[in-house]
């Protein structure tokens, strides 16, 4: 992570349902089982920011082992050691994976903080790291290494290529541990069940 975030530029759209534009901020993006790239079967992403400029979510149901909370804490000097708080790592995408990414409620927020809607945040600077290790910070959180971006359009053509459904978020999807039950309880909030899906299926 990097003291000052890079992520405050992105602009938003409304969280709860996609715009008049089609734009998915604040909303899951759920891959179909016919996903042909590995590094995202299965997988629920949480878009951060979606515009006409691109997109970039976080993948949540990717655990990461190694490190641990507190490793990583200690390999970025951030104390007190052992921290008071304990944080869920999972890798959130494959650009930049040597970054992290803090997605957690807005009941705390720091100057570097991405507000993506009135109940969620990002933060990709030390600031939020150092006040959890603390035993403050924000109720729920999970912190991401690295991100899922899509270039102007990319994401909305795979959309139309069956590639991803969307659907609403939720804190047990987003910040439980339950990770290999995270996809099929994304498609059970849209009555989906995955053995009815193929790949010429529509899109939600």
């Amino acid at each position: 992570m990097r003291e000052k975030g890079h992520i405050s530029q992105m602009t938003t759209s409304k969280p709860s349902t996609p715009d008049a534009g089609g734009f998915l901020t604040g909303q899951l993006l759920i891959a179909m089982p016919a996903m042909g790239d590995p590094r995202f079967s299965q997988s629920i992403i949480y878009m951060c920011a979606h515009t006409a400029e691109g997109a970039m979510g976080l993948v949540l149901n990717r655990p990461v082992v190694k490190p641990t909370f507190a490793e990583l804490l200690k390999q970025l000097k951030v104390a007190p050691d052992p921290p008071a708080r304990q944080v869920r790592l999972c890798a959130g995408g494959p650009v930049e994976n040597a970054r992290g990414f803090v997605l957690h409620t807005n009941d705390w927020t720091g100057e570097g903080s991405l507000r993506v809607n009135d109940e969620l945040a990002l933060t990709a600077s030390l600031d939020v790291l150092q006040v959890i290790a603390g035993g403050g910070g924000p109720r729920e959180c999970v912190l991401a290494l690295g991100y899922a971006g899509w270039g102007p359009g990319q994401l909305d053509w795979e959309i139309h290529q069956n590639a991803w459904l969307s659907g609403p978020a939720d804190e047990p999807l987003l910040f439980d541990a339950n990770h290999d039950t995270k996809w099929r309880r994304a498609l059970a909030k849209l009555h989906v069940d995955p053995l009815l899906l193929s790949d010429v299926a529509g899109h939600a």
